[in-house]
């Protein structure tokens, strides 16, 4: 957290429990996804558990395709995109990723 990440825009953290706090501290509420975005990051998308390889995986092209869609060189994107990117991802893969895995990610920040 004491990190100056002068750039720091997104993140997005697929790894389990990125967004959830320690069992043994549970008045904090500072967590991975949490301690990025002190550190500088506007947005991050983190899990609230055990999320499956495969689901990632078909999560991020959804999320790409929104998070890039009106970028002028395909390369740069706006981190105030990404809640919305992950609501049109959830959305997309509605048929092919059960529920309790598709409602680990969260969004924080703008």
């Amino acid at each position: 957290m004491e990190k100056d990440i002068p750039h720091a825009e997104f993140a997005f953290l697929s790894a389990c429990h990125t967004a959830v706090g320690d069992e043994e501290t549970p008045d904090e509420v500072i967590h991975l996804a949490a301690g990025l975005q002190f550190s500088g990051f506007k947005s991050v998308i983190g899990t609230l558990w055990a999320v499956d390889d495969a689901v990632a995986k078909h999560i991020v092209e959804p999320f790409d395709e929104k998070m890039f869609e009106d970028s002028e060189d395909g390369v740069v994107m706006d981190c105030r995109k990404a809640a919305r990117a992950l609501n049109h991802a959830i959305q997309a893969v509605k048929t092919k990723v059960p529920l309790e895995q598709r409602i680990v990610f969260v969004h924080i920040g703008v």
